[in-house]
């Protein structure tokens, strides 16, 4: 088994409200007045109040090169990532004493927002005191599902090493992304939904003298669940162009959690012969108001349950492969008791599905 003993987060510090995004988008795409009532509602539909972004307000009015986007994407990882790998092996809230850098013997580096060669991982490496003999383990392109894929990964890997530790960093600048060109639907959805941000969280096997350094009850995970659907590669991700990444972001996906993540959340709850009404919490990736919606409906899940998935959305949007660490930490900052159920999951291309089940464990 592997244990969730620690996760930490970083905050880009320009903080944009939904209504100066909306006022923003309005000025740059110079919509008429019939425009304006047909397509800037979505803003307010959201449910989102605030985003926060490694760029300030007067950067999305100007054109940017894909090179100038991807310059903005390695500074900013490096930094934030520090700061989130800080936060979790420091996290006196988590932590009874602080877990060293050269305790960790795996790095999963997880990211679809920017290009790096080497990955960003191994610039990591020159700026904190991880060992030379390290392993890594770059994720690229599982979008919003890549904080929950990585999670699984991990786990895996410590489930085979019990006496070692991973570490997982999720790092998305989906605002350096921001095509001032691109008029299409999907990009004003994605102008009023996604926002940027840093998450890290250490998994800690069963057998490892840090486990010790836990300072409360945490998530043990118990199984894990993997399905990607066929024939959905254009449901979201990217369009490589000239002038960096385009969304894809289609209107199908609060059908198809009602359909595809439906059936695999059936299959899930059979394979580990549970009950809906044995699962405490649903730690489930906010990827829009819409398809939280969706997932209450086929959970048939009182709100109180993904109420962090709610206040994340609310708070921050949509961070990619961050978010559900965002989750996942103000949940573990709750008092739950031990033995408790909770289940993981996320969205994401492909189109995928992964879900983790986890315990809380003394």
């Amino acid at each position: 088994m592997s244990y969730i003993c620690s996760v930490g987060t970083s905050i880009p510090k320009h903080n944009i409200s939904q209504e100066e995004v909306k006022e923003l988008v309005q000025n740059v795409f110079s919509y008429t007045n019939r425009e304006v009532k047909r397509l800037l509602p979505v803003f307010d539909h959201a449910r989102i109040e605030n985003r926060q972004f490694v760029v300030d307000k007067t950067w999305f009015e100007e054109e940017h090169t894909f090179a100038e986007k991807n310059n903005i994407y390695q500074e900013n990882a490096i930094h934030y990532s520090l700061e989130a790998i800080d936060d979790c092996l420091q996290n006196e809230h988590f932590l009874t004493n602080s877990i060293p850098y050269e305790a960790v013997d795996l790095i999963i580096y997880v990211s679809s927002s920017g290009l790096s060669t080497p990955t960003i991982d191994a610039f990591l490496l020159n700026e904190r005191p991880f060992r030379e003999d390290v392993q890594r383990m770059p994720l690229w392109g599982l979008g919003c599902a890549g904080g929950a894929i990585g999670l699984s990964r991990a786990h895996d890997w410590v489930k085979a090493h019990p006496e070692k530790t991973a570490l997982v960093i999720c790092c998305e600048f989906c605002g350096v992304t921001f095509q001032k060109g691109d008029h299409r639907k999907s990009n004003l959805v994605g102008t009023a939904l996604f926002g940027d941000g840093v998450s890290a969280a250490l998994l800690v096997g069963k057998e490892s003298p840090y486990l010790a350094n836990k300072r409360q009850a945490v998530p043990k995970v118990i199984g894990i669940s993997s399905r990607t659907k066929r024939d959905s590669t254009d449901v979201m991700g990217w369009n490589v162009t000239n002038h960096g990444l385009e969304v894809i972001f289609s209107k199908s996906i609060p059908s198809l959690v009602e359909s595809f993540w439906k059936e695999h959340v059936e299959h899930f709850f059979q394979q580990f012969q549970m009950e809906k009404e044995a699962i405490y919490a649903y730690l489930a990736h906010p990827g829009g108001i819409k398809v939280l919606q969706a997932m209450e409906g086929v959970l048939e899940a009182e709100k109180e349950k993904l109420k962090h998935s709610y206040n994340v959305l609310r708070n921050h949007g949509n961070m990619s492969s961050v978010t559900v660490l965002y989750v996942l930490k103000e949940w573990m900052k709750e008092a739950i008791k031990p033995k408790e159920k909770v289940i993981l999951s996320a969205l994401g291309p492909g189109f995928s599905s992964e879900i983790l089940l986890m315990e809380w464990s003394e």
